[in-house]
Protein backbone atom coordinates (compact mmCIF):
# COMPACT_ATOMS: atom_id res chain seq x y z
CA UNK A 1 0.00 0.00 0.00
CA UNK A 2 1.33 3.43 -0.93
CA UNK A 3 1.74 6.20 1.60
CA UNK A 4 -1.02 8.84 1.53
CA UNK A 5 1.32 11.65 2.58
CA UNK A 6 4.44 13.26 1.16
CA UNK A 7 8.00 12.40 2.09
CA UNK A 8 9.53 14.71 4.73
CA UNK A 9 6.19 15.51 6.35
CA UNK A 10 5.85 16.62 9.95
CA UNK A 11 2.24 16.50 11.18
CA UNK A 12 1.26 18.80 14.02
CA UNK A 13 -1.37 17.57 16.49
CA UNK A 14 -2.49 14.53 18.49
CA UNK A 15 -0.83 11.56 16.81
CA UNK A 16 -3.86 9.24 17.16
CA UNK A 17 -5.85 11.11 14.52
CA UNK A 18 -2.95 11.03 12.06
CA UNK A 19 -2.16 7.37 12.75
CA UNK A 20 -5.77 6.41 12.07
CA UNK A 21 -5.63 8.40 8.82
CA UNK A 22 -2.53 6.62 7.48
CA UNK A 23 -2.92 3.86 4.91
CA UNK A 24 -2.52 0.30 6.15
CA UNK A 25 0.84 -1.38 5.49
CA UNK A 26 2.47 1.83 4.27
CA UNK A 27 5.47 2.20 6.63
CA UNK A 28 8.66 0.11 6.76
CA UNK A 29 9.94 1.11 10.20
CA UNK A 30 8.56 2.85 13.29
CA UNK A 31 11.19 4.13 15.72
CA UNK A 32 9.76 6.26 18.51
CA UNK A 33 10.43 7.65 21.96
CA UNK A 34 7.02 8.08 23.68
CA UNK A 35 6.31 9.23 27.25
CA UNK A 36 7.79 6.91 29.88
CA UNK A 37 5.10 7.29 32.57
CA UNK A 38 7.55 9.08 34.90
CA UNK A 39 4.82 10.90 36.90
CA UNK A 40 6.47 14.28 36.51
CA UNK A 41 6.59 17.32 34.23
CA UNK A 42 9.33 17.96 31.68
CA UNK A 43 10.55 21.38 30.53
CA UNK A 44 13.10 22.40 27.92
CA UNK A 45 16.30 24.19 28.85
CA UNK A 46 15.69 27.97 29.02
CA UNK A 47 17.21 30.02 26.18
CA UNK A 48 17.78 26.89 24.08
CA UNK A 49 16.52 26.03 20.61
CA UNK A 50 13.65 24.10 22.21
CA UNK A 51 12.79 26.72 24.81
CA UNK A 52 9.14 26.64 25.76
CA UNK A 53 8.78 22.93 25.09
CA UNK A 54 7.15 21.02 27.95
CA UNK A 55 4.93 18.05 28.49
CA UNK A 56 3.22 16.35 31.39
CA UNK A 57 4.04 12.68 31.89
CA UNK A 58 1.31 12.09 34.51
CA UNK A 59 -1.72 9.89 33.91
CA UNK A 60 -5.23 9.83 35.40
CA UNK A 61 -7.85 7.34 34.23
CA UNK A 62 -10.82 9.70 34.62
CA UNK A 63 -9.06 12.54 32.77
CA UNK A 64 -6.89 10.86 30.13
CA UNK A 65 -8.88 7.81 28.97
CA UNK A 66 -11.64 8.18 26.38
CA UNK A 67 -14.67 5.90 26.45
CA UNK A 68 -14.21 5.26 22.73
CA UNK A 69 -10.75 3.80 23.42
CA UNK A 70 -12.10 1.43 26.03
CA UNK A 71 -14.96 0.36 23.75
CA UNK A 72 -12.64 -0.34 20.82
CA UNK A 73 -10.14 -2.32 22.85
CA UNK A 74 -12.76 -4.25 24.84
CA UNK A 75 -14.83 -5.28 21.82
CA UNK A 76 -12.11 -5.98 19.28
CA UNK A 77 -8.95 -6.72 21.27
CA UNK A 78 -9.99 -8.28 24.59
CA UNK A 79 -6.49 -9.69 25.11
CA UNK A 80 -5.16 -6.12 25.05
CA UNK A 81 -7.81 -4.98 27.52
CA UNK A 82 -6.75 -7.83 29.80
CA UNK A 83 -3.30 -6.26 29.97
CA UNK A 84 -4.74 -2.81 30.72
CA UNK A 85 -7.04 -4.16 33.44
CA UNK A 86 -4.24 -6.29 34.88
CA UNK A 87 -2.00 -3.24 35.20
CA UNK A 88 -4.81 -1.33 36.91
CA UNK A 89 -5.18 -4.15 39.41
CA UNK A 90 -1.46 -4.65 40.09
CA UNK A 91 -0.12 -1.09 39.78
CA UNK A 92 -3.05 1.33 39.76
CA UNK A 93 -5.36 3.35 37.53
CA UNK A 94 -2.53 5.65 36.48
CA UNK A 95 -0.60 2.81 34.82
CA UNK A 96 -3.85 1.58 33.27
CA UNK A 97 -4.47 5.05 31.83
CA UNK A 98 -0.96 5.20 30.36
CA UNK A 99 -1.29 1.75 28.79
CA UNK A 100 -4.74 2.55 27.39
CA UNK A 101 -3.27 5.72 25.82
CA UNK A 102 -0.45 3.66 24.30
CA UNK A 103 -2.65 0.71 23.28
CA UNK A 104 -4.92 2.57 20.85
CA UNK A 105 -1.84 4.08 19.21
CA UNK A 106 0.18 0.86 19.07
CA UNK A 107 -2.79 -0.92 17.47
CA UNK A 108 -2.67 1.66 14.66
CA UNK A 109 1.11 1.38 14.39
CA UNK A 110 0.77 -2.37 13.93
CA UNK A 111 -1.82 -1.79 11.19
CA UNK A 112 0.25 0.68 9.21
CA UNK A 113 3.47 -1.37 9.32
CA UNK A 114 4.31 -3.27 6.15
CA UNK A 115 4.35 -7.09 6.48
CA UNK A 116 8.13 -7.15 6.90
CA UNK A 117 8.26 -3.97 8.98
CA UNK A 118 9.60 -3.41 12.50
CA UNK A 119 8.81 -1.36 15.61
CA UNK A 120 11.35 0.02 18.09
CA UNK A 121 9.71 1.43 21.24
CA UNK A 122 11.94 3.43 23.57
CA UNK A 123 11.10 3.22 27.29
CA UNK A 124 12.73 2.64 30.67
CA UNK A 125 12.28 0.58 33.83
CA UNK A 126 9.19 2.54 34.90
CA UNK A 127 6.81 0.82 32.48
CA UNK A 128 8.94 -1.37 30.18
CA UNK A 129 7.58 -4.63 31.60
CA UNK A 130 3.98 -3.44 31.26
CA UNK A 131 4.64 -2.18 27.72
CA UNK A 132 6.20 -5.48 26.74
CA UNK A 133 3.10 -7.35 27.87
CA UNK A 134 0.98 -4.86 25.91
CA UNK A 135 3.13 -5.35 22.79
CA UNK A 136 2.97 -9.12 23.21
CA UNK A 137 -0.82 -8.87 23.07
CA UNK A 138 -0.73 -6.69 19.92
CA UNK A 139 2.27 -8.03 17.96
CA UNK A 140 2.23 -11.57 19.47
CA UNK A 141 5.05 -12.90 21.70
CA UNK A 142 6.80 -14.75 18.86
CA UNK A 143 7.35 -11.45 17.07
CA UNK A 144 9.37 -10.04 19.97
CA UNK A 145 12.99 -9.95 18.83
CA UNK A 146 15.02 -8.09 21.47
CA UNK A 147 15.00 -5.96 24.55
CA UNK A 148 17.85 -3.58 23.77
CA UNK A 149 19.56 -2.05 26.78
CA UNK A 150 21.12 1.35 26.08
CA UNK A 151 23.56 2.65 28.66
CA UNK A 152 22.50 6.28 28.45
CA UNK A 153 25.09 7.49 30.97
CA UNK A 154 28.18 5.98 32.57
CA UNK A 155 26.96 6.52 36.12
CA UNK A 156 23.95 7.74 38.07
CA UNK A 157 24.20 8.66 41.71
CA UNK A 158 21.74 6.99 44.05
CA UNK A 159 22.48 6.65 47.75
CA UNK A 160 20.12 3.77 48.52
CA UNK A 161 20.08 1.55 45.41
CA UNK A 162 21.97 0.73 42.21
CA UNK A 163 22.25 3.62 39.79
CA UNK A 164 19.52 3.63 37.10
CA UNK A 165 21.65 4.50 34.07
CA UNK A 166 20.01 2.52 31.25
CA UNK A 167 16.99 2.79 28.95
CA UNK A 168 15.16 -0.06 27.22
CA UNK A 169 14.20 -0.31 23.54
CA UNK A 170 11.65 -3.02 22.71
CA UNK A 171 12.15 -4.44 19.21
CA UNK A 172 9.18 -6.19 17.54
CA UNK A 173 8.57 -7.30 13.97
CA UNK A 174 5.21 -7.66 12.25
CA UNK A 175 6.10 -11.01 10.69
CA UNK A 176 7.40 -13.98 12.64
CA UNK A 177 9.77 -15.34 9.99
CA UNK A 178 10.90 -12.51 7.71
CA UNK A 179 11.75 -8.87 8.28
CA UNK A 180 14.24 -6.27 7.05
CA UNK A 181 17.58 -6.80 8.76
CA UNK A 182 21.06 -5.40 8.14
CA UNK A 183 23.80 -6.48 10.54
CA UNK A 184 25.42 -3.57 12.33
CA UNK A 185 28.76 -3.60 14.13
CA UNK A 186 29.94 -2.11 17.39
CA UNK A 187 33.55 -1.15 18.15
CA UNK A 188 35.80 -3.77 19.67
CA UNK A 189 36.52 -3.55 23.38
CA UNK A 190 40.02 -2.68 24.56
CA UNK A 191 40.29 -6.19 25.96
CA UNK A 192 39.62 -7.68 22.52
CA UNK A 193 42.03 -5.33 20.74
CA UNK A 194 44.80 -6.39 23.11
CA UNK A 195 44.66 -9.87 21.59
CA UNK A 196 46.23 -8.49 18.40
CA UNK A 197 49.72 -8.37 19.84
CA UNK A 198 51.72 -9.24 16.71
CA UNK A 199 52.54 -6.75 13.94
CA UNK A 200 53.81 -6.99 10.39
CA UNK A 201 56.69 -4.87 9.16
CA UNK A 202 54.19 -2.24 8.02
CA UNK A 203 52.68 -2.06 11.50
CA UNK A 204 49.43 -3.97 10.81
CA UNK A 205 48.21 -5.71 13.98
CA UNK A 206 47.14 -9.36 13.80
CA UNK A 207 46.45 -12.47 15.82
CA UNK A 208 46.80 -16.04 14.60
CA UNK A 209 43.98 -18.53 14.13
CA UNK A 210 43.85 -22.27 13.67
CA UNK A 211 43.97 -23.61 10.09
CA UNK A 212 43.47 -27.31 10.82
CA UNK A 213 40.10 -29.05 10.64
CA UNK A 214 40.55 -31.68 13.34
CA UNK A 215 37.26 -32.09 15.16
CA UNK A 216 35.51 -29.83 12.66
CA UNK A 217 32.17 -31.22 11.49
CA UNK A 218 32.14 -31.72 7.74
CA UNK A 219 35.77 -32.82 7.55
CA UNK A 220 38.60 -31.01 5.75
CA UNK A 221 41.40 -31.43 3.19
CA UNK A 222 44.35 -33.69 3.97
CA UNK A 223 47.59 -32.81 2.22
CA UNK A 224 51.17 -31.70 2.92
CA UNK A 225 52.06 -28.03 2.67
CA UNK A 226 55.66 -26.84 3.08
CA UNK A 227 56.60 -29.93 5.02
CA UNK A 228 53.56 -29.89 7.34
CA UNK A 229 51.03 -32.68 6.73
CA UNK A 230 47.63 -32.11 8.33
CA UNK A 231 43.86 -32.06 7.83
CA UNK A 232 43.44 -28.46 6.65
CA UNK A 233 40.30 -26.32 6.67
CA UNK A 234 40.91 -25.01 3.16
CA UNK A 235 41.96 -26.65 -0.13
CA UNK A 236 45.56 -26.41 -1.31
CA UNK A 237 44.78 -23.65 -3.83
CA UNK A 238 43.42 -21.44 -1.06
CA UNK A 239 46.46 -22.20 1.11
CA UNK A 240 48.77 -21.07 -1.71
CA UNK A 241 46.78 -17.85 -2.14
CA UNK A 242 46.95 -17.07 1.57
CA UNK A 243 50.70 -17.69 1.51
CA UNK A 244 51.20 -15.34 -1.43
CA UNK A 245 49.25 -12.65 0.44
CA UNK A 246 51.44 -13.04 3.54
CA UNK A 247 48.50 -14.30 5.57
CA UNK A 248 50.19 -17.43 6.91
CA UNK A 249 52.15 -17.56 10.15
CA UNK A 250 54.83 -20.27 10.37
CA UNK A 251 55.46 -21.14 14.01
CA UNK A 252 58.78 -22.13 15.57
CA UNK A 253 57.53 -25.68 16.05
CA UNK A 254 56.78 -26.12 12.35
CA UNK A 255 53.07 -25.35 12.52
CA UNK A 256 51.13 -23.18 10.13
CA UNK A 257 48.45 -20.78 11.33
CA UNK A 258 46.30 -18.06 9.78
CA UNK A 259 46.81 -14.34 10.32
CA UNK A 260 43.68 -12.35 11.16
CA UNK A 261 44.19 -8.61 10.80
CA UNK A 262 42.44 -6.17 13.14
CA UNK A 263 41.84 -3.55 10.45
CA UNK A 264 39.90 -5.99 8.23
CA UNK A 265 37.04 -6.52 10.66
CA UNK A 266 33.99 -4.26 10.91
CA UNK A 267 33.78 -4.84 14.64
CA UNK A 268 31.56 -6.97 16.83
CA UNK A 269 28.12 -7.73 15.43
CA UNK A 270 25.73 -5.58 17.46
CA UNK A 271 24.45 -7.18 20.64
CA UNK A 272 21.42 -6.21 22.72
CA UNK A 273 23.64 -4.21 25.12
CA UNK A 274 24.50 -0.81 23.60
CA UNK A 275 27.18 0.82 25.72
CA UNK A 276 29.18 2.44 22.92
CA UNK A 277 26.74 5.32 22.21
CA UNK A 278 27.12 8.07 24.74
CA UNK A 279 24.45 10.44 26.05
CA UNK A 280 24.05 14.03 24.97
CA UNK A 281 26.03 16.31 27.24
CA UNK A 282 25.41 20.02 27.66
CA UNK A 283 28.07 20.87 25.04
CA UNK A 284 26.91 18.49 22.32
CA UNK A 285 26.51 20.21 18.96
CA UNK A 286 23.20 18.49 18.24
CA UNK A 287 21.66 19.39 21.59
CA UNK A 288 18.47 21.46 21.29
CA UNK A 289 17.52 21.69 24.97
CA UNK A 290 14.50 19.43 24.45
CA UNK A 291 13.99 17.65 27.81
CA UNK A 292 14.08 14.03 26.55
CA UNK A 293 16.31 14.38 23.47
CA UNK A 294 18.22 11.27 22.36
CA UNK A 295 21.44 11.19 20.28
CA UNK A 296 21.10 10.88 16.51
CA UNK A 297 23.67 8.07 16.51
CA UNK A 298 21.31 5.91 18.57
CA UNK A 299 18.49 6.16 16.05
CA UNK A 300 20.87 5.86 13.12
CA UNK A 301 21.78 2.39 14.33
CA UNK A 302 18.10 1.43 14.54
CA UNK A 303 17.35 2.80 11.06
CA UNK A 304 20.40 1.15 9.49
CA UNK A 305 19.50 -2.19 11.08
CA UNK A 306 15.83 -2.38 10.11
CA UNK A 307 15.39 -0.37 6.90
CA UNK A 308 16.99 0.21 3.51
CA UNK A 309 17.55 3.36 1.50
CA UNK A 310 14.30 5.03 0.38
CA UNK A 311 12.23 3.05 2.92
CA UNK A 312 9.67 5.01 4.96
CA UNK A 313 10.47 5.69 8.62
CA UNK A 314 7.80 6.97 11.03
CA UNK A 315 8.12 8.58 14.45
CA UNK A 316 4.68 9.26 16.00
CA UNK A 317 6.29 11.02 19.01
CA UNK A 318 8.78 13.07 17.00
CA UNK A 319 9.68 15.65 19.68
CA UNK A 320 12.77 17.50 18.44
CA UNK A 321 12.85 15.27 15.32
CA UNK A 322 15.89 13.10 16.10
CA UNK A 323 14.44 10.15 14.18
CA UNK A 324 13.60 12.39 11.22
CA UNK A 325 17.13 13.83 11.14
CA UNK A 326 18.67 10.35 11.30
CA UNK A 327 16.39 9.13 8.50
CA UNK A 328 17.28 12.10 6.28
CA UNK A 329 21.00 11.55 6.82
CA UNK A 330 20.60 7.90 5.82
CA UNK A 331 18.57 8.64 2.66
CA UNK A 332 15.29 7.26 4.00
CA UNK A 333 11.89 8.79 3.54
CA UNK A 334 10.38 9.97 6.79
CA UNK A 335 7.22 11.22 8.46
CA UNK A 336 6.90 12.55 11.99
CA UNK A 337 4.03 13.54 14.26
CA UNK A 338 4.16 15.79 17.31
CA UNK A 339 1.82 18.03 19.25
CA UNK A 340 4.55 20.58 20.08
CA UNK A 341 3.94 23.96 18.41
CA UNK A 342 7.64 24.65 17.80
CA UNK A 343 8.49 21.35 16.11
CA UNK A 344 8.59 22.89 12.63
CA UNK A 345 11.11 25.54 13.67
CA UNK A 346 13.37 22.99 15.34
CA UNK A 347 13.33 20.66 12.33
CA UNK A 348 14.42 23.48 10.02
CA UNK A 349 17.13 24.62 12.42
CA UNK A 350 18.49 21.10 12.91
CA UNK A 351 18.45 20.44 9.16
CA UNK A 352 20.73 23.45 8.72
CA UNK A 353 22.98 22.46 11.63
CA UNK A 354 23.38 18.94 10.22
CA UNK A 355 24.29 20.26 6.80
CA UNK A 356 21.28 18.62 5.21
CA UNK A 357 19.94 21.92 3.94
CA UNK A 358 21.69 25.25 3.69
CA UNK A 359 20.18 28.66 4.36
CA UNK A 360 20.14 29.06 0.60
CA UNK A 361 18.00 25.95 0.33
CA UNK A 362 20.69 23.70 -1.16
CA UNK A 363 22.37 20.57 0.10
CA UNK A 364 25.86 21.01 1.46
CA UNK A 365 27.98 19.90 -1.49
CA UNK A 366 30.69 18.58 0.82
CA UNK A 367 28.38 15.84 2.09
CA UNK A 368 28.12 12.57 0.10
CA UNK A 369 24.61 13.26 -1.16
CA UNK A 370 23.01 13.85 -4.56
CA UNK A 371 20.36 16.26 -5.75
CA UNK A 372 18.89 19.34 -4.16
CA UNK A 373 16.79 19.73 -1.03
CA UNK A 374 14.74 22.90 -0.94
CA UNK A 375 12.73 24.20 1.99
CA UNK A 376 9.68 23.49 -0.13
CA UNK A 377 10.56 19.79 0.14
CA UNK A 378 9.78 19.88 3.86
CA UNK A 379 6.07 19.68 4.61
CA UNK A 380 4.47 20.91 7.84
CA UNK A 381 0.73 20.53 8.26
CA UNK A 382 -2.02 19.92 10.80
CA UNK A 383 -4.44 18.56 8.18
CA UNK A 384 -5.44 14.91 8.53
CA UNK A 385 -4.51 13.04 5.32
CA UNK A 386 -7.21 11.31 3.27
CA UNK A 387 -6.89 7.54 3.27
CA UNK A 388 -6.80 5.77 -0.08
CA UNK A 389 -7.13 2.20 1.24
CA UNK A 390 -10.30 0.65 2.70
CA UNK A 391 -10.19 3.11 5.61
CA UNK A 392 -10.71 0.52 8.36
CA UNK A 393 -9.57 1.19 11.91
CA UNK A 394 -7.25 -1.17 13.73
CA UNK A 395 -9.80 -3.95 14.27
CA UNK A 396 -10.12 -7.57 13.25
CA UNK A 397 -12.02 -7.79 9.94
CA UNK A 398 -15.42 -9.49 9.89
CA UNK A 399 -15.61 -11.78 6.90
CA UNK A 400 -18.13 -14.39 5.76
CA UNK A 401 -17.17 -17.52 3.88
CA UNK A 402 -17.72 -15.45 0.72
CA UNK A 403 -15.00 -13.08 1.97
CA UNK A 404 -17.43 -10.17 2.03
CA UNK A 405 -16.31 -7.50 4.44
CA UNK A 406 -18.90 -6.26 6.94
CA UNK A 407 -18.80 -2.66 8.08
CA UNK A 408 -20.66 -0.99 10.92
CA UNK A 409 -23.77 0.85 9.66
CA UNK A 410 -23.59 4.64 9.81
CA UNK A 411 -25.31 6.38 12.69
CA UNK A 412 -24.67 7.73 16.16
CA UNK A 413 -22.54 5.67 18.52
CA UNK A 414 -22.99 5.15 22.22
CA UNK A 415 -20.45 3.96 24.73
CA UNK A 416 -20.09 0.32 25.65
CA UNK A 417 -20.95 1.19 29.26
CA UNK A 418 -24.25 2.78 28.24
CA UNK A 419 -25.08 -0.14 25.94
CA UNK A 420 -24.44 -2.47 28.87
CA UNK A 421 -27.02 -0.56 30.94
CA UNK A 422 -29.62 -0.53 28.13
CA UNK A 423 -29.35 -4.25 27.48
CA UNK A 424 -29.72 -5.02 31.18
CA UNK A 425 -32.81 -2.80 31.34
CA UNK A 426 -34.38 -4.48 28.29
CA UNK A 427 -33.45 -8.11 28.88
CA UNK A 428 -32.41 -8.43 32.50
CA UNK A 429 -29.66 -10.73 33.71
CA UNK A 430 -30.60 -13.57 31.35
CA UNK A 431 -28.24 -15.05 28.78
CA UNK A 432 -29.77 -15.34 25.31
CA UNK A 433 -27.65 -18.38 24.58
CA UNK A 434 -28.41 -20.72 27.48
CA UNK A 435 -31.49 -18.91 28.92
CA UNK A 436 -29.92 -18.92 32.34
CA UNK A 437 -30.82 -16.06 34.66
CA UNK A 438 -28.37 -14.74 37.23
CA UNK A 439 -28.83 -12.68 40.35
CA UNK A 440 -25.67 -10.74 39.49
CA UNK A 441 -25.13 -9.47 35.94
CA UNK A 442 -21.37 -9.83 36.26
CA UNK A 443 -21.79 -13.57 35.74
CA UNK A 444 -22.74 -12.78 32.14
CA UNK A 445 -19.12 -11.74 31.57
CA UNK A 446 -17.89 -15.18 32.64
CA UNK A 447 -17.90 -18.50 30.83
CA UNK A 448 -20.97 -20.22 32.31
CA UNK A 449 -21.45 -22.94 29.70
CA UNK A 450 -22.52 -26.32 31.05
CA UNK A 451 -20.86 -29.25 29.23
CA UNK A 452 -23.19 -31.33 27.06
CA UNK A 453 -22.21 -34.40 29.05
CA UNK A 454 -23.87 -32.72 32.07
CA UNK A 455 -27.01 -31.81 30.16
CA UNK A 456 -25.82 -28.42 28.90
CA UNK A 457 -26.26 -26.90 25.46
CA UNK A 458 -24.10 -24.84 23.17
CA UNK A 459 -24.97 -21.18 22.93
CA UNK A 460 -23.84 -18.36 20.74
CA UNK A 461 -21.90 -16.41 23.32
CA UNK A 462 -21.55 -15.80 27.03
CA UNK A 463 -20.94 -12.06 26.75
CA UNK A 464 -23.52 -9.59 27.85
CA UNK A 465 -23.34 -7.57 24.64
CA UNK A 466 -24.78 -10.58 22.83
CA UNK A 467 -27.52 -11.30 25.36
CA UNK A 468 -31.11 -10.53 24.47
CA UNK A 469 -32.90 -11.25 21.18
CA UNK A 470 -31.15 -8.46 19.29
CA UNK A 471 -28.42 -5.89 19.85
CA UNK A 472 -30.08 -3.35 17.59
CA UNK A 473 -30.68 -0.27 19.71
CA UNK A 474 -33.06 2.64 19.21
CA UNK A 475 -30.08 4.64 17.90
CA UNK A 476 -29.91 2.21 14.96
CA UNK A 477 -26.36 1.33 15.95
CA UNK A 478 -24.64 -2.06 16.13
CA UNK A 479 -21.56 -2.98 18.09
CA UNK A 480 -19.08 -5.14 16.21
CA UNK A 481 -20.11 -8.04 18.40
CA UNK A 482 -23.73 -7.33 17.49
CA UNK A 483 -22.81 -7.52 13.82
CA UNK A 484 -21.23 -10.89 14.40
CA UNK A 485 -24.44 -12.18 15.94
CA UNK A 486 -26.61 -10.75 13.18
CA UNK A 487 -24.26 -12.31 10.66
CA UNK A 488 -24.72 -15.69 12.29
CA UNK A 489 -28.50 -15.30 12.49
CA UNK A 490 -28.55 -14.86 8.72
CA UNK A 491 -26.85 -18.19 8.24
CA UNK A 492 -23.28 -17.09 7.52
CA UNK A 493 -20.27 -18.48 9.32
CA UNK A 494 -18.11 -15.61 10.50
CA UNK A 495 -14.37 -16.13 10.37
CA UNK A 496 -13.86 -14.13 13.56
Amino acid sequence: MKANWKNRTLFHGDNLGFLRAMNSESVHLIATDPPFKKDKDFHATPDSLAKGASFQDRWVWERDVHEEWVDQITDDFPQVMNVVNGSRASYGNDMGAFLCFMAVRLLEMHRILKPHGSLYLHCDYTASHYLKELLDAIFKPKNFQNEIVWQRTTAHNDSKRYGANVDKILFYTKDQKKWTWNVQYQPYTEEYIERFKRHDADGRAWQDDNLTAYGLSGGGYEYEYKGKKALWRCPKETMERLDSENRLHFTRTGGIRLKRYLDESDGRPSQSLWEDIGPLNSQAKERTGYPTQKPVELYERIIKSSSNENDIVLDPFAGCATTCIAAERLKRQWVGIDIWDKAEEVVLERMEQEGLVEASGLFNVDRPRQGLLLYEDLHFTSEIPLRTDDGAFAAPPLKTIKKTRLEEPPGPRISRERMYEILLEEHGSRCAGCDREFDDSRYLELDHNTPRSDGGINHISNRILLCGPCNRLKSNTFTLSGLRRENKKRGYMASQ
